[in-house]
């Protein structure tokens, strides 16, 4: 179906597609050296990729008073807030799920339980941004879930360690913090070394080569998302302020050259206006260095004939983050399916939800949010059931049923012991019973 546009993406032409392409392959080698060689490849990597290369990767508890030390009163504080609504949203989210027992007939009892994953590997990143909150989505969730065991994992930046962020996976609840980045982390923590206990679980963003490690490995470990570069969309009528649609487009652009950001709106003098405005505050945004790239080559202004019409385009591109700036936010909860988070509102932001407000930043990209959501205590649980028949005439009625269901599969062995329960329970005479 056409559309209006009054920006389209252009992006620019991938000079780095070959270098893209060994991607799997540099991966799978880092992998298979780990897998190998242990805690041997893991420095190894780690003094080629990061230049890092200390005694020991995991941090003792000295490490940590010594580096909590360092962290400003201030920030401390603001980690302990923002952990705090992290945990009140992720307890509610606990509290939604239930254990149940039913019977289902007479004597016949089926059971679901909710049993948290017993080790989990938190992958926090490092690089461009320093991203604290990653600890907090990761960590606290899966301990409020009632993981018994988390290791966190961040990279060195420039050679030093991230205090911030290694008191964020503290308070966080981390059992064990490693600095350590890449590949390298999430292969260890996903195979396990001498040094670092094999996980269960991976959880967190990170770039090219992290998601695709978390690929290769997944089957071997669960993990939360197959995550691609942030994205966010804004649905805006004629109410909207066009410097705020602007402010927040720009607040997820800056994530990298790679973060689409698009408007879909009912007015095009707002779409219009917001274009300017996304110009103006480039001059002076501080990121505008990564803003400028992702804005110019992959954002979009979209004009929708109405606002239903806008819901319909904006379930279409099935974003990350989708912000509605609109008179009535909240019809969006029934007109929309597609997202991974809806920010409702213009008291409300997507910056938000990655920073401070509760709700988990880990969410689904590239068109993912059709079929999953985003990372949540349920993630860090495993739903398993139970069953067991104490009536033995019911027993035995179930015993004919499987062997008639069986049957009709060709499955013999399956169909006998159903059999040998009506026989039991009921007297069912059957010719291969020969006790």
């Amino acid at each position: 179906m056409s559309r209006a546009y009054l920006k389209k993406a252009t992006p620019a032409t991938d000079t780095a597609s070959a270098s893209s392409a060994d991607v799997p392959t540099i991966v799978r080698t880092v992998i298979d050296d780990i897998r190998r060689d242990g805690d041997e490849a893991v420095r190894r990597y780690s003094s080629k990729f990061d230049k890092w290369e200390p005694p020991s990767f995991k941090l003792s508890k000295e490490d940590i008073d010594r580096i909590l030390a360092t962290v400003p009163d201030q920030t401390i504080a603001d980690i302990k807030e923002v952990q705090a609504n992290v945990r009140k949203f992720a307890e509610a989210q606990r509290a939604s799920l239930h254990d149940f027992e039913v019977e289902t007939s007479p004597g016949v009892f089926l059971g679901q339980r909710n049993n948290p994953v017993q080790s989990v590997g938190a992958y926090v990143p490092g690089g461009r941004y320093p991203l604290l909150a990653s600890a907090h989505m990761t960590v606290v969730t899966a301990k409020v879930a009632g993981v018994p065991h988390v290791v966190g994992c961040t990279p060195p930046i420039r050679g030093e360690i991230p205090a911030a962020t290694v008191a964020a996976l503290h308070l966080a609840g981390a059992d064990e913090i490693f600095i350590l980045g890449g590949v390298q982390a999430v292969a260890a923590m996903a195979v396990g070394t001498e040094a670092m206990r094999k996980v269960d679980f991976l959880a967190g963003p990170g770039n090219a080569f992290v998601a695709e490690a978390k690929r290769q490995l997944f089957g071997e470990v669960g993990i939360d998302l197959f995550a691609g570069p942030t994205e966010v969309l804004i649905v805006a009528d004629d109410q909207a302020d066009p410097f705020v649609v602007a402010t927040d487009l720009l607040s997820q652009a800056e994530h990298g050259p790679d973060s689409p950001a698009v408007l879909i709106t009912t007015s095009e003098e707002v779409g219009r206006k917001t274009m300017e405005y996304c110009d103006a505050l480039l001059q002076t945004l501080s990121t505008a260095d990564i803003a400028r790239v992702s804005w110019g080559n992959l954002g979009e202004v979209v004009l929708a004939k109405d606002i239903n019409d806008a819901y319909r385009i904006a379930d279409e591109y099935a974003f990350e983050h989708v912000q509605i700036l609109t008179e009535n936010p909240r019809e969006a909860l029934d007109k929309m399916t597609n997202y991974g988070a809806l920010f409702l509102g213009a008291m409300t932001c997507v910056s938000y939800g990655d920073k401070c407000i509760g709700t988990n930043h880990v969410l689904p990209t590239r068109g993912a949010s059709r079929y999953t959501g985003g990372l949540w205590v349920g993630k860090y649980l495993r739903t398993v059931t139970y069953q067991e028949v104490r009536n033995p005439e019911e027993s035995g009625k179930l015993g004919r049923l499987c062997g008639r269901a069986a049957r009709a599969e060709l499955f013999e062995g399956h169909a006998r012991s159903g059999d040998l329960r009506a026989h039991d329970h009921l007297g069912d005479a059957h010719d291969w019973i020969k006790r």
